[in-house]
């Protein structure tokens, strides 16, 4: 979400030093020097928070929540008072204000309320546009969270591959949800009115393959982890392919099944044959952005199977699970979403206990990581994105231990 902040006071000196301010915390403001000027900025789907001074000439601060308002009763309006004003400031508050200030206010004072309000609206925003998926029906939409550029070309590649009915490769980090990904292929595909059948590909044996090959008739097969199939049934497998069997084959990893066929560990026609499509899900640590995404769809869904009122979630909490590492990814956010809902003591505490510079630091890694996942492992092109010279941002890889061929596909 864009750092916008839409400032509106009458003295041009203060909206100058309030910019100033501003922008030098990373924000994006645009100064209206009235209510009337202001008016044409504030809009439903404004990304941003509101900063109005109460006492203008003509149409006032009052005037401005109370337009804000009946436009988007969830758009943060941070109002300013004047000495004396403090009564009129509480009656704003019980009106919708977000927040006041008093002025002249300190630079932190105004940074900590902005960091509040733009957590607020940021939630707003991801929640409207989730619902906004929703409703079209789309179960890419409906069952892959996220609103990083990699969770939407995750969905884009999805709705690309279902259509076509060719067998199709999903390849993640263990935990990202590959048969998650694999039934909303399936979902999507020609096959989704048949069966989804899973099975695991470890211990499976010829004559069990084609009987689940059986079952799925009409459908589609998931493969889970095939690389763990026994060499006899790879053979199997590739020979049900070439034959063309009555239902789809899909198949997911967590390996490097090039890696393997080309060390002679996996069968490579059948890798090639699986290949036709493929279907790569980025790990949490490439788009930590999403993650307060997910969580809270995890928190709403583990209440309503405890059978107990959805709880709150703090801006703090969701700051606190955005650094942490989450090596087993989707799964290990799952199972802090239900020990959070049941009020079970949680590790996102250890990042709370963290000093500053420690947090910066998990943050600026998360950030860095991202970066390589969005440009395919090339660190060239993610230390342009971050707007780094090429020498600091290796100088940072290297500090924290960070490959940049990790994040190839």
């Amino acid at each position: 979400m864009t750092r916008k902040v839409l400032l509106v006071d009458d003295d041009a000196a203060v909206r100058e030093a309030l910019a100033q301010t501003l922008e030098l915390a990373d924000y994006h403001p645009v100064t209206a020097g009235s209510f009337v000027a202001a008016k044409d900025h504030i809009r439903d789907d404004f990304p941003g928070v509101i900063v109005s001074d109460i006492r203008m000439p003509g149409r006032d601060g009052f005037h401005l929540l109370t337009y804000t308002l009946e436009v988007d009763p969830e758009l943060p309006v941070i109002l300013l008072t004047g000495e004396g004003d403090i009564p009129m400031a509480v009656r704003a508050m019980g009106q919708g204000a977000f927040d006041f200030l008093e002025k002249p206010c300190a630079a932190a004072d105004l940074l900590e309320v902005l960091g509040k309000a733009f957590a607020t609206r940021r939630q707003i925003l991801e929640q409207r546009a989730l619902k906004r998926e929703l409703a079209r029906g789309d179960p890419a939409a409906r069952l892959l969270f996220g609103l990083s550029a990699q969770a939407e070309a995750l969905r884009q590649r999805v709705r690309t591959v279902a259509p076509t009915g060719a067998e199709v490769l999903v390849t993640g980090p263990a935990g990202s949800g590959i048969s998650k990904v694999a039934e909303v292929i399936h979902l999507m595909s020609p096959q989704g009115q048949g069966s989804f059948v899973k099975q695991p590909s470890s211990g499976l044996t010829p004559e069990a393959l084609v009987q689940v090959c059986e079952d799925a008739a009409g459908g589609s097969l998931f493969l889970d982890e095939i690389s763990a199939m026994p060499e006899a049934t790879q053979y199997a497998a590739l020979e049900l392919v070439e034959q063309g069997v009555g239902a789809r084959i899909l198949a997911g990893t967590t390996v490097d099944l090039a890696a393997l066929s080309a060390e002679g560990q996996f069968l490579a026609d059948l890798f090639y044959r699986l290949d036709v499509m493929r279907v790569r899900i980025p790990s949490l640590a490439e788009r930590p952005e999403d993650i307060p995404v997910i969580f809270r769809h995890y928190v709403a869904q583990a209440a309503e199977q405890a059978g107990i009122a959805e709880p709150e979630i703090s801006s703090e909490h969701l700051a606190t699970l955005m650094v942490r590492e989450w090596p087993g990814n989707a799964r290990s956010l799952m199972s802090a979403a239900m020990r959070f809902v049941l009020g079970m003591p949680e590790e996102v505490s250890q990042a709370a206990d963290l000093g500053l510079s420690e947090q910066m630091a998990q943050v600026e890694r998360s950030l860095l990581i991202a970066a390589l996942g969005r440009h395919n492992g090339k660190a060239s092109d993610a230390a342009k994105a971050l707007k780094l010279p090429r020498k600091t941002f290796y100088d940072k890889l290297a500090r924290y231990q960070i490959r940049p061929e990790d994040y190839r596909r």
